[in-house]
């Protein structure tokens, strides 16, 4: 019940500012108010079941998996002596983790399929998918090396935007806006749950680590090594293409 009445605080100013829109300022009249009301419940009950679902499987089945893969038995080592290479199962999980959530995120499906019917068949709708999930699975493992050596994060996403400048730079025009609209669709419904309770289960099991400091920041991994892909299967589609069309002229 907490959950729902949480809910429906969140959702209600929405409701209510676009009614306010119709009505005031545009002055129109509501087209099938029940349907509108309708939708509105289904969307209300969607977001407790996915809050609910967050609360009780995703975030503990998270940090579960952190602590155990951290734990010094699984690890073969003693307490307080595992240096940052003993953590390779750690860095796998984080990159499939990244992998796999990332192919199954709506926002990222929905995106993928608009800019392939935009451009044509130029862009895939399938290769994006594939860029972006590549890119976010590079980025957790990198996040998960971080919170495990416990260096500073600014280091990283510095250093991750030069590379993103200056591929922009060299980039073909036309990918530009898709590339950096892919980091942001990839912090959707099903990602960031998982990142962040991994996050925090990494940070809460390893000594010296602090889940305020250090549990924080997996999403931002995700959101910046998706662009440094994209943008690289933008360069590899036009090679591919430039070499099927020189391939096609010298028949």
């Amino acid at each position: 019940m907490q959950t729902l009445l949480e809910t429906l605080r969140d959702v209600a100013p929405i409701l209510f500012l676009l009614a306010f829109f119709k009505l005031f300022v545009l002055r129109g009249s509501v087209v099938n108010p029940m349907r509108i009301l309708r939708g509105f419940a289904y969307v209300v009950a969607g977001m407790v079941l996915f809050l609910m679902g967050l609360e009780e499987a995703i975030f503990p089945l998270g940090e579960l998996m952190a602590r155990q893969l951290t734990d010094p038995l699984f690890l073969g080592v003693g307490d307080g002596e595992a240096e940052w290479h003993h953590f390779g199962w750690v860095y796998a999980f984080g990159f499939l983790v990244g992998l796999a959530t990332t192919l199954a995120e709506p926002a990222l499906i929905a995106v993928g399929m608009k800019a392939e019917r935009i451009s044509g068949g130029a862009i895939s709708a399938w290769g994006l998918r594939v860029a972006v999930s590549i890119g976010v699975a590079i980025g957790v493992a990198i996040g998960c090396y971080r919170i495990v050596t416990g260096t500073d994060l600014w280091l990283y996403i510095i250093a991750a935007y030069v590379i993103v400048i200056v591929q922009t730079f060299a980039a073909p025009r036309r990918i530009i806006p898709l590339a950096y609209d892919s980091g942001g669709v990839t912090t959707s419904t099903v990602t960031v749950p998982l990142l962040a309770a991994l996050g925090l289960g990494l940070a809460s099991s390893i000594p010296g680590r602090s889940p305020l400091v250090d549990g924080f920041g997996l999403i931002a991994f995700a959101s910046v090594f998706p662009v440094m892909t994209v943008i690289a299967y933008a360069w590899c589609s036009e090679w591919l293409e430039h070499r099927r069309k020189a391939s096609g002229g010298g028949e």
